[in-house]
């Protein structure tokens, strides 16, 4: 897979490429600080999000008393997912690894020249196990109330059926990557990638968890079906995402003048990065 050359555009397969003026480019190897960063930002992120599932939808809820609107607690449930994914973004979790937290986000940033194929491998499996990590808490710590809910495990409805669900997650997926990819393709946006994030992942849920549940995220769905266990349908969220992904890459990459700068959902130029990027980053250690 191609890295960034001094041009921003991809260059030939090099572990280490020249690095873009100001910046660095992808580079390949164990980066377990990277790694590890985003498996404990994947953990939070479920914990964070699958709590919200639970407190809004759960046996008992004291939500529901308040707010009896089901549509309404989908927008809270959606505020409060993408919310503690964007927190992860801005903490020095995310300011490290780049938050991705999703192998849809990373498998765009692949394509687009930005992750070399050791990070590809190493963010996708620290997502998966930070999921597990995550799941496994909220199973704990909720008890009931979380298989109440199933664990959140994402699952077609409002009679969308399978191949319903992989065009929905696909197209909302899509209109997530767009986004991101579109917000770092400029060094005055790229600082409001996570506030943007966190808007359009909030409406996605509300306006569409009654069809697919709104995974927008292998991992996600992965880990709460293994754990519950229910993997009616899994697959749905696999190839949609995905789907989705790859077709805002194509997307993005039809419109001139557009440059991805960042892999990071919020870049800080005071932290190294495994990452091609045009901005300045730190020297790593």
């Amino acid at each position: 897979m191609a890295v960034l050359a001094r041009s921003g555009r991809p260059a030939p397969d090099d572990p280490v490429a020249a690095p873009p003026a100001g910046g660095t480019a992808a580079r390949g190897g164990w980066h377990w600080a990277e790694w590890l960063c985003e498996l404990a930002g994947t953990a939070l992120l479920l914990v964070g999000g699958l709590s919200a599932v639970c407190l809004d939808f759960g046996r008992g809820s004291p939500v529901a008393t308040v707010v009896p609107d089901h549509s309404l607690r989908l927008l809270i449930t959606g505020t409060l997912f993408a919310g503690a994914g964007s927190l992860v973004a801005i903490s020095p979790l995310g300011r490290r690894s780049g938050a991705h937290l999703n192998p849809a986000v990373t498998v765009a940033f692949w394509r687009r020249g930005h992750v070399h194929p050791h990070d590809l491998a190493g963010y996708t499996g620290a997502q998966v196990a930070g999921a597990f990590a995550g799941t496994a808490l909220v199973k704990w710590w909720w008890g009931r109330t979380a298989t109440s809910v199933q664990l959140g495990v994402t699952q077609p409805g409002h009679g969308a059926g399978a191949a319903g669900a992989v065009g929905i997650e696909a197209l909302m997926t899509l209109i997530l990557v767009f986004a991101i990819l579109t917000m770092v393709s400029s060094a005055r946006t790229a600082p409001w990638t996570p506030l943007t994030v966190w808007v359009a992942v909030a409406l996605l849920v509300w306006q569409g968890a009654p069809w697919t549940g709104t995974s927008l995220n292998p991992a996600r769905s992965l880990a709460p079906a293994a754990l519950a266990p229910l993997f009616s349908d899994l697959w749905v969220y696999f190839a949609g995402p995905l789907a989705g992904s790859l077709i805002a890459v194509e997307v993005f990459n039809l419109i001139p003048g557009l440059e991805t700068r960042t892999a990071k959902l919020f870049h800080d130029r005071r932290y190294p990065s495994t990452l091609a990027t045009s901005l300045p980053v730190a020297a790593r250690p």
